[in-house]
């Protein structure tokens, strides 16, 4: 019989290393997806922000032109 308690122990012990290693593998994959998924939005914003700027800074020369 206490061969048997100790398998039993064991097999759960044994359940929850695994466990606690898929719970940190998960996050871990999570944590990647964040990080991807916020160089991608800070590269969208940034590429928006050069389209913006060219198309503000383009009209300058031309109305500098007609000012003078």
């Amino acid at each position: 019989m206490r061969n048997v308690e100790r398998l039993t122990s064991l097999k759960s012990e044994l359940l929850d290393i695994f466990m606690s290693m898929e719970v940190a593998a998960h996050e871990q994959r999570s944590r990647t997806a964040a990080r991807r998924n916020l160089r991608a939005r800070r590269g969208i914003e940034l590429h928006n922000e050069f389209k913006r700027l060219s198309q503000d800074i383009a009209p300058l020369p031309e109305a500098e032109d007609e000012m003078h």
